[in-house]
Formats: C-alpha cells, structure tokens, sequence
C-alpha cells in the first residue's frame, strides 16, 4: 500500500471524517497536526500548492486534495487503485 500523509488538526470533523474513511479501508497513515505549528502549516500549504485548510491528503506523495476529495475518489472508485502498490 502506498503511504498516506494527512495534515490535520484536533477538533476538526473533516479530518475525522477523512481519517474515519481511511480507517475503513484499513490504510495506515501518518497523521501531521498543524494546529499548533506555523513552519508545519506553511510545510502543509506550500505542498498542497496554496491550500491551506484541512485536512490535505497525499496519497504516495500526491496530493489529492482535502476530506470532500478523497470521499469523491472513493465514490468514483478511484481510491482503491491509488491506494495500492
């Protein structure tokens, strides 16, 4: 399986929503919290090429957007073959 990186923070519910998602699948991922780190928020928003909300998601150093995207690659089928090797 490929790596996962997610940017959150503690009380946001799109990056529960997002981890909640990625827990169903059984994918491992690093969580990086930003909530409390400007140079990892910038790190985050420089990667995700100026977003800076959260979560941001990067699939196998990808980015693929926030918790709305990887639900909208999941329905499209599209997150299962990302995911794998």
């Amino acid at each position: 399986m490929r790596p996962v990186e997610i940017y959150t923070t503690p009380f946001c519910p799109y990056c529960h929503a997002a981890k909640r998602l990625l827990q169903k699948k059984g994918v491992n991922y690093s969580e990086i919290d930003v909530s409390q780190d400007s140079d990892l928020r910038a790190k985050m928003t420089q990667r995700a090429n100026g977003r800076r909300t959260v979560p941001q998601i990067f699939i196998g150093g990808q980015h693929v957007g926030g918790s709305d995207d990887l639900h909208a690659l999941d329905h499209a089928g599209k997150l299962d073959p990302m995911l794998a090797d």
